[in-house]
């Protein structure tokens, strides 16, 4: 899987008013991306243009992806426990908002979700007014209408 995109600049993207670019910078990265990264040569340099953001969530989601990787033997063990330091040190700050997990579940209620798990990240985009980046194709396709969630292409 590549990034490809994820270091674009807002000029690249046909951002200009200062509005855009202020909500543009911020985005909210789901733990598929954060794993890709935690995985890739580059690491998170792909990111280093935006200013990466995700719910606590993500941290256990990704751990829970890179330990299935290797339950499967699709990495070794090394391979996932350099990934899993790179996740652990990446440079996605952690957000959360009190209203998180009400505005989670309403989404979930709104999209046809019975889990709330990728709600949280589509709320917290909405909440904080910016993208959310995701490789998930269920999740790209049933939120898309909300005009905020992107795949790494799209950057």
């Amino acid at each position: 899987m590549a990034l490809d995109g994820i270091g674009a600049t807002d000029a690249e993207r046909g951002l200009g008013s200062a509005a855009v670019e202020k909500a543009a910078l911020t985005l909210v990265v789901d733990a598929g991306i954060a794993v890709v990264a935690a995985l890739a040569e580059g690491g998170f340099s792909n990111l280093a243009a935006e200013d990466p953001v995700a719910p606590a969530l993500m941290w256990s989601e990704g751990r829970s992806a890179l330990h299935e990787l290797l339950w499967r033997r699709e990495i070794s063990l090394d391979d996932a426990l350099v990934a899993r330091a790179q996740l652990e040190a990446c440079p996605i700050s952690l957000r959360t908002d009190p209203r998180l997990g009400e505005e989670a579940w309403r989404l979930a209620d709104q999209l046809g979700w019975a889990k709330t798990y990728d709600a949280e990240y589509v709320a917290l985009a909405q909440l904080l007014g910016c993208r959310l980046v995701t490789l998930d194709a269920r999740l790209h396709r049933s939120a898309t209408a909300l005009g905020f969630v992107i795949s790494p292409t799209e950057l």
